[in-house]
């Protein structure tokens, strides 16, 4: 059995004959560049982490201060700081300045929408599993 090759080898030859030439180059024209499909895979990541998520619900319902988010996740501080520092870098999440205290806010509507997509892609996956009972 060969080994699962990563997509950075997309150049190399097809193991298999090609069936739809057409097709392929059709797409082909089409597909992002390699930097850009490793942004999006690094932009799911994201996703990939229940804490990053619960953080990230949090503030799709109101701005927190890291405290606040820590006792609502029940988890330590400086993990939280370390998630939001993260999510900050990915400009998933903005600051703001009151006093001595930030304040963490989503920083645009389009990560609601990736949320609210996840959810509806699980009710619908719950909703089929269930007719199937």
């Amino acid at each position: 059995m060969r080994p699962a090759t990563s997509s950075s080898t997309r150049t190399e030859s097809p193991s298999c004959n090609v069936l739809h030439p057409l097709t392929v180059r059709k797409v082909s024209d089409q597909m992002p560049p390699e930097a850009v499909l490793e942004g999006l895979a690094g932009f799911f990541k994201l996703f990939s982490d229940k804490t990053r998520i619960g953080i990230i619900w949090a503030l799709s319902l109101s701005e927190m201060c890291v405290c606040d988010l820590a006792l609502l996740l029940k988890m330590k501080q400086p993990a939280i700081s370390q998630h939001l520092k993260y999510l900050r870098q990915m400009r998933i999440v903005r600051t703001r300045r009151e006093g001595k205290v930030i304040y963490y806010a989503l920083d645009d509507e389009h990560i609601r929408i990736v949320l609210n997509t996840g959810l509806q892609h699980i009710d619908e996956s719950v909703g089929a599993i269930e007719a199937l009972r």
